[in-house]
């Protein structure tokens, strides 16, 4: 890694408040597949891996947050909130507030497709990005990150009527004015069984209103709901 690299990723973790001396886990949370793709004489490692144990761990933080903060919910609405916090919208917003794609190594083709700020890629390097905080420094040091940068997020969903829950929500705005119900389509399924993604689209009476991705059809579903709600205001 040159010294201009070493100098982003440092300015990146003192935004972030992280005092790490390593950084190759960090490079290589913000290293995208088709970047090593293209690149295969760096023999770099991309994200992938460190996004599956981010996923995992954020959902632990998370919970050990609302567990302590929110003492009279029950667990059944304590999941509908993690599940909202966690979600692909949710953490593509928190990486877009830490200009996390200024700091992506990117492919050609992700690149000129509009990769630095794609939902998806975003939600991804900063799974990936906790994942390598935590390697380097412990669970706290990650549950303090969490709760600098996602607890806006946990506190709107946790004081939110619905969770959230945009499915629900779409469906009553639609039956508002239609009889029809909302429908959701499976268009694609891809990646290995530990780490699958999902795209799902969402219809009315036939036509497209939306597409989601998600690291489950639930997931999916709800990110396909959100943005139609989006695209409807």
């Amino acid at each position: 890694m040159d010294q201009k690299r070493r100098l982003e990723l440092n300015r990146l973790l003192e935004q972030c408040s992280i005092s790490i001396s390593k950084y190759e886990l960090i490079n290589q949370a913000l290293t995208h597949p088709t970047f090593v793709f293209e690149h295969p004489k760096d023999k770099l490692i991309h994200n992938q891996r460190l996004e599956f144990l981010g996923d995992a761990v954020l959902d632990v933080v998370v919970a050990q947050y609302l567990y302590h903060n929110y003492p009279d919910k029950p667990e059944g609405q304590l999941t509908k909130i993690r599940a909202a916090v966690v979600c692909e919208a949710s953490l593509a917003c928190v990486a877009s507030k830490i200009n996390l794609g200024d700091y992506l190594l990117l492919g050609r083709g992700e690149e000129m497709t509009g990769g630095r700020t794609r939902p998806s890629v975003l939600a991804d390097a900063l799974e990936a990005l906790i994942a390598a905080i935590y390697l380097n420094t412990d669970i706290e040091q990650t549950f303090l990150f969490t709760e600098r940068f996602l607890g806006e997020e946990i506190s709107a969903a946790a004081n939110s009527d619905d969770y959230g829950d945009f499915k629900t929500i779409l469906q009553e705005r639609i039956q508002k004015t239609l009889t029809e119900n909302v429908r959701y389509e499976m268009l694609e399924e891809y990646g290995p069984d530990h780490n699958k993604s999902f795209i799902v689209a969402v219809t009315v009476s036939g036509k497209l209103l939306a597409k989601g991705k998600g690291k489950s059809k639930k997931e999916a579903e709800q990110n396909a709901a959100k943005k139609a709600l989006e695209e409807m205001d």
